[in-house]
């Protein structure tokens, strides 16, 4: 496989007009360019994941937006949803940042599948961005802890053995 034609620096929103807009380094001719991606058809109601997908996925645009993942479009959609929604650019950003953080006090077992799709994506982004890759300074290969043994161990009932049928 060849390697990226482009890398993508930077990508952000435009309120006017509606666009998405992304600063990208062109391999090819060694020059840093602006691409302006107009938003079209979309409106305070409109769902910012299938709008990014919907953008990731359009022929025009993929090979540039390959380094942009599809959580910071989300976000971007989000923003604009709510700047037409009549919000601050801060009480879009707060309203991102408050979907965006996993309560751990949650049932996710109550959720729809939409929500606990929008959730696991939520924990796969954070998975990503604190995992060491082998390339990372501070990366240790193969890390071995000792579990300090203070006290007796408990026994859980699930764990004994037995011949008893269910």
């Amino acid at each position: 496989r060849t390697t990226m034609a482009f890398t993508a620096q930077k990508c952000g929103v435009c309120f006017q007009p509606p666009s998405i807009v992304l600063i990208y380094k062109d391999h090819s001719q060694d020059k840093t360019r602006r691409r302006v991606m107009p938003v079209r058809n979309f409106s305070k109601f409109s769902d910012c994941s299938t709008a990014a997908e919907q953008l990731k996925n359009n022929p025009r645009h993929k090979v540039y937006l390959e380094g942009v993942s599809l959580h910071q479009l989300q976000k971007l959609y989000s923003l604009l949803r709510g700047h037409l929604g009549g919000e601050s650019l801060a009480e879009s950003l707060e309203k991102f940042q408050q979907e965006e953080t996993i309560d751990l006090e949650e049932d996710m077992n109550k959720l729809d599948d939409k929500e606990l799709a929008k959730r696991k994506s939520v924990m796969d982004e954070l998975f990503e961005k604190n995992r060491k890759k082998k390339d990372d300074p501070d990366f240790i290969y193969d890390i071995e802890v000792e579990f300090p043994q203070d006290g007796q161990v408990e026994s859980c009932g699930w764990d004994m053995e037995s011949d008893e049928e269910i």
